[in-house]
Formats: C-alpha cells, structure tokens, sequence
C-alpha cells in the first residue's frame, strides 16, 4: 500500500499572515489554468480528459454522434503544440508592467485586502473595552471575533462558486458594499447580542474577498507577472489586518471602542471606493454554469483523502493557537501587572510583521527539513513561546508572543501549501476545505481561550493552546511512522 503521507516537495511555501486566500469553486468544463490560492496550486495545462487542479474534476465533452447515413468522422483533436500556442496567445492579451491596467489592478486588489481583514478582526483589540461597555464577561465578548470568523468560514466555499457563475469583479464589489454597509452601522449596536450578529453578517459577506481575488487575478494578469501581483494583495491582507488592530487600539483610548470601530469603518470605505475606481474590467472571465453536485462529490473525496484530512487538523489546530492567545492577550494586558493602555494593547498586534518574515522562510526550512521536519519546528517554536509567556513581564510576553507567531505562520504556510500539492483534483475545493478549516479553528480559539481565561486566568489558556500543539504533534507522528511503515517493507 502506498504510503498516506509523503515530503512535501522542496518548492517554497507562501501563505498570506493575514489567513490563507481562498481559491474558488468549480469552474465550467472549458479546462483552464488553475486560480492561484495562498499558495498558489500550480496551473496544470489543458487537456482533454485530465482534471484541472483548481477547476474541480474533469467535466470532458460528450461527442455527438450523427444519425445520418453518412455519418463526418470525428475532428482531429487539437496537437498538444496548438494548445500550447491558444494558451501563450490567451495569456499574451492579459496584463502585464506597462500596460495601463496592470497597476491599477495591483493597487485595487491591495485596497480590497486592506479593507478585508482590517473588518474581519476590526474587535480583537478592542475585547477589554467591549466587555467593561456592555457588561459583558471576555467568553461572550470574544464572540464579536468568533462570529465574524464563523461567517466567513461558511460562507467562503458557496460564494466562490458564485463567483464562477456571476464574475470575481462583481463578486468583489458587492462582498466590499455589503461589508462596509454594515460597518458603518456596527458601532452603533446596542447590545452585544446585536454586535454579534452583526460582525457575523460581516465576516460572511467578506468571505467573497479571499473567495474571489486570487482567482481573479489569476483570469486578467499574466502569468510571469502573478506571483508580485499576488503579493501585493497578500501584504493589502497583512497591513489591514494589522492596522485596524491598532488604529482600533489609539482611536478607542481617545474616543471609546465605538469610535475605534467607526474608523476602521470610514478606512475600509475609502478602500472600497479606491477599488471600484482603480479595477479595471474583466476581460478574459467566462461565466460558468454551476455544477453543485460535482463540487459536493469533489468535497467528499478530498474529506476522505487521510492525508489532507491530518493537514486540515493541523491548520485548525495551529489557528486554535493563534486565535486563543490573541483574542486573550489584551486583557492580560490592560490588568495588572502590566496596566497598558488600550492604545499600546493596539500595538502589540505589530508582532504580525514577524508573520511575514516566518512565511517567507519556511519555504526554505521546507527544503531543508521536509514538510513534518518544519511542522515539528512549528510546534515547537510556539510551545515554547506559550511558556515563556506565562512570566509575570512584559519582556517576557512580549518575546513570547513572537515566538507564538513565528511558529505559527511557520506551520500554516507548510500545511497550506501541502493541501495544493496533495489534491490529485479539486484543487480549488482542497484550499477552500483547508480554509475553512483554518477559519473555525479560529473561532474555535478564540472562543475557548476566552473561557478558560474566565475561569483561570492566562495559564489557562496556555494550557489549552499546547494542549492543541500536543494534538497537532501527535497527527505529525502518526503521519511520520505510517509514511515509514512501506519504506521499510
């Protein structure tokens, strides 16, 4: 039997610090390159019978047989040759440097990842402001982030599909008014119960963000030039998601967490509004039908793969981490011994520029250590970040949290990148499975976390953190021992 888990190849890693980017759903029949997703599943060229990673599994196209006496003979199938030319010429007419559209479609889609996950974690910062406003314990506070991440992870996969059929372009646009319609009003509830159900609204309707960028550059950019302008959307995630962290955090000290939430409302605005000015329009999208049925039997084999069943575990288990500690940290933070201000709590959340930095080389750990030889790295690295943050110092909290998210980012960006690699079709479908994932886990975290602060303070809800890197060790040590089972048959 062949083995259930393999080394990932040597390729580099990529992974937005901000959440991986959502690939879409099944695309129409036509074979087509694949959309690149966080990190991009390689485009895999036309062919007649072959599935498409990232287009769901091959539709093919039924010949019709002519009833006539004299029955035409079947046409010739295009030589892989001329494909090869369609392709280059297709991709010849997409944008590129120096075209007057391909700056313009960098800085939109940097816009929209701004305004994005500067929405979607728009109340992280802001949880010890909240809970003493709305007389409201930390575990329900945490649900003004849980919620918003609950949305997007239903929502991701259906509006992907969508997007096939209605077109990314639109699709972005109306996910950006939704999002910022309700975050205008958002500061404005009265009651928790309201907030809630409001940032839930929301982080369903950005969900068409990550559900539909990747892919549409994918459709209007040229090959050779993807990779920077994907970047750009990539930091658009990193910067927003930081920034309206700690905007939230300054605003809120000065003016109340109404106030912060306000800003990041009016920020997310003008972005929205420099994408629709700035996106230049689709040329080469085709709307497709929708197939639920295939995307559903292309689901179920990737939920009975073992393999990407043990890499979606990790991705959940490493964001149960990450969405703990930073859903709990500021209250740690305000109280005593510390007693920082709202605005510096904010701050903190600048130890997401280590993200980065950790994203970037685990491509090259992945070359020299091998896909669990990072994954152990990973889980090491922010185990012993959790210990160092249980001391009573500020130093000490501080130099945890980095190591907390370095091995963080470290072990997304492997078992993200190895879900493309592993899906033999369905690509698109794989990614967004880990994506979800990803997304609950976040919630998950940040929910959890919350409790067990509530119940026993901050080594609470370390416990529970390694207690998730402990699971996450013991799927990488199952994975090791079954791949070396045939190696030594």
């Amino acid at each position: 039997m062949p083995a259930l888990d393999t080394e990932a190849s040597s390729g580099p890693v990529d992974a937005s610090p901000a959440g991986p980017a959502s690939p879409v759903a099944d695309s129409s029949s036509a074979p087509a390159a694949a959309p690149v997703a966080a990190p991009a599943p390689v485009a895999a060229p036309a062919a007649d019978t072959a599935p498409v990673p990232g287009a769901g599994p091959a539709t093919g196209t039924v010949p019709v047989t002519d009833t006539s006496s004299a029955a035409a003979p079947p046409a010739e199938p295009a030589a892989p040759g001329e494909r090869s030319e369609r392709s280059e010429r297709s991709d010849a007419t997409k944008l590129s440097p120096g075209d007057p559209g391909h700056g313009r479609m960098r800085l939109a889609l940097f816009a929209a990842g701004l305004s994005t996950f500067a929405l979607l974690y728009s109340t992280q910062a802001l949880l010890p402001e909240i809970s003493q406003a709305l007389h409201a314990a930390p575990e329900q506070a945490s649900w003004t982030v849980s919620g918003a991440t609950v949305g997007l992870a239903v929502a991701v996969l259906p509006l992907a599909a969508l997007s096939e059929r209605f077109g990314r372009r639109r699709m972005l646009t109306v996910s950006l008014a939704v999002a910022v319609a309700l975050a205008l009003v958002i500061p404005f509830a009265p009651s928790l119960p309201m907030l809630i159900a409001l940032r839930t609204l929301q982080g369903a309707a950005v969900a068409g963000v990550p559900a539909s960028a990747m892919a549409f550059l994918s459709d209007e950019v040229r090959a050779r030039h993807l990779v920077g302008a994907v970047g750009l959307f990539v930091a658009g995630n990193s910067v927003g998601g930081m920034s309206g962290r700690i905007l939230t955090g300054w605003v809120t000290e000065a003016w109340g967490w109404r106030a912060g939430l306000g800003a990041v409302a009016v920020t997310s605005l003008l972005c929205a509004v420099a994408f629709r000015l700035l996106v230049p329009p689709a040329r080469h999208f085709t709307p497709a039908p929708l197939h639920p049925r295939r995307v559903a039997a292309t689901v179920r084999a990737h939920l009975g793969n073992p393999l990407l069943l043990r890499l979606y575990a990790i991705g959940l288990l490493f964001m149960v981490v990450f969405g703990a500690v930073y859903t709990v940290i500021g209250y740690r933070l305000v109280a005593e011994p510390f007693g920082l201000s709202q605005g510096l709590v904010g701050s903190v959340f600048a130890i997401y520029l280590v993200g980065t930095a950790a994203s970037a080389t685990a491509g090259r750990l992945n070359a020299r250590l091998g896909r669990r030889g990072t994954l152990y790295l990973g889980i090491g690295t922010a185990s012993a970040g959790l210990l160092i943050s249980l001391a009573d110092s500020l130093a000490a909290v501080v130099a945890g949290l980095v190591l907390i998210t370095a091995g963080f980012f470290a072990g997304h960006a492997v078992a993200s990148g190895s879900v493309s690699r592993t899906a033999a079709h369905g690509a698109a479908q794989a990614s967004a499975l880990y994506q979800m994932s990803y997304y609950v886990g976040s919630s998950l975290g940040g929910a959890l976390g919350a409790v067990a602060f509530a119940a026993a303070g901050w080594a609470a809800t370390v416990a529970l953190a390694l207690g998730a890197m402990v699971l996450a060790a013991g799927i990488t040590l199952y994975a090791s021992r079954r791949a070396a089972v045939p190696a030594r048959a």
